[in-house]
């Protein structure tokens, strides 16, 4: 049975969260289900109203000011407009987006990577970051602009393919059939990276080891091959090894292959949970493109890959997660 996802999206106003808003509609009317429109209130902000102004800050007035935000978004598309919930907070936005999502069920959570400047700039940047931190349900993370609307059927235009940055760690592969989920259902083609970082080290470089750098694209060819082997002929997935800095390199495969879509991983440890690494932040910042970010499985760490140890997503797991955007 297919689990129906719902879907959160915190808006401040901003053109970018317009176009998150329109991204996460897109979810939504395909699921035919709830979508969530949040809007986080500073409590300093709302009191300095009070104090300034006379005007006695009510929840109530928020929640229709995020109506008419939303109304305007959406214009006549009805459908849309209909599957919405409204959800005002007051309180510090990630600590709220996050609440907000376990307490209501959401199964995704779409936000813009920017947002608002000057006195209300709620949350999205830095918020966007922690929200990455601490997640435990996917997020996708829009660029900064307003595409319009947005329909199912455009995601071929769109999209044009799917990015998969790789670190062959065991969470490489439950990303891998996130993917080729996503591909499948779009009928995009995959393309999985890995980049091979210099490595810096002093005594390295003083040893002058034969073949180093030889032995470890071996390596990271025959990793990629076995993520490869658990994807359909079909799907005709594509299979790069770069050498470089990791953020900008990925960044520059997703520009040259035109994706407008990238799946990444955000790392964990058994001790901090789900955090998510400065390569992730950096390639938010120089990919012009939407990203799937994908938290860590329970149990699932950094590591080799092995596809005899580490299970193949579940259907039921890649069903939970919004495959036609």
């Amino acid at each position: 049975m297919t689990v129906r996802p719902s879907v959160l999206c915190p808006v401040d106003y901003s053109d970018a969260s317009k176009g998150a808003l329109r991204y996460a509609a897109a979810v939504a009317e395909h699921f035919m289900t709830r979508l969530i429109v949040l809007s986080v209130e500073d409590p300093m902000l709302t009191t300095a109203l009070d104090l300034g102004s006379g005007i006695h800050w009510t929840r109530e007035a928020s929640l229709e000011e995020l109506a008419k935000f939303t109304s305007a978004v959406f214009g006549d598309q009805a459908t849309a407009s209909a599957l919405c919930e409204y959800e005002v907070a007051l309180g510090k936005a990630p600590v709220e987006i996050l609440r907000v999502a376990r307490e209501r069920g959401c199964d995704l959570i779409v936000m813009s990577s920017h947002g608002l400047t000057g006195v209300r700039k709620l949350f999205f940047g830095s918020t966007t970051e922690r929200v990455l931190r601490e997640t435990t349900i996917p997020v996708l993370v829009t660029p900064g602009t307003n595409p319009g609307r947005v329909r199912v059927e455009d995601a071929p235009r769109l999209l044009h393919r799917i990015v998969v940055p790789v670190d062959l760690s065991p969470a490489s592969m439950h990303q891998t059939q996130v993917a080729r989920g996503l591909a499948e259902a779009l009928s995009l083609p995959l393309v999985l990276v890995h980049v091979i970082e210099p490595l810096k080290s002093h005594l390295l470089s003083r040893l002058h080891v034969p073949g180093l750098d030889a032995n470890r694209r071996a390596v990271a060819e025959e990793g990629l091959e076995e993520l490869v082997a658990t994807l359909p002929r079909r799907l005709h997935a594509e299979a790069l090894i770069v050498f470089g800095d990791p953020a900008e390199e990925a960044a520059k495969v997703v520009r040259d292959r035109q994706a407008g879509l990238v799946v990444v991983g955000l790392h964990g440890s058994p001790l901090l949970g789900p955090r998510m690494g400065s390569v992730t932040y950096r390639l938010l910042c120089l990919a012009p493109a939407l990203v799937l970010a994908l938290p860590p499985r329970p149990g699932i760490f950094p590591g080799r890959v092995n596809s005899s140890a580490v299970p193949v997503a579940h259907p039921r797991e890649i069903s939970r997660i919004p495959t036609n955007v």
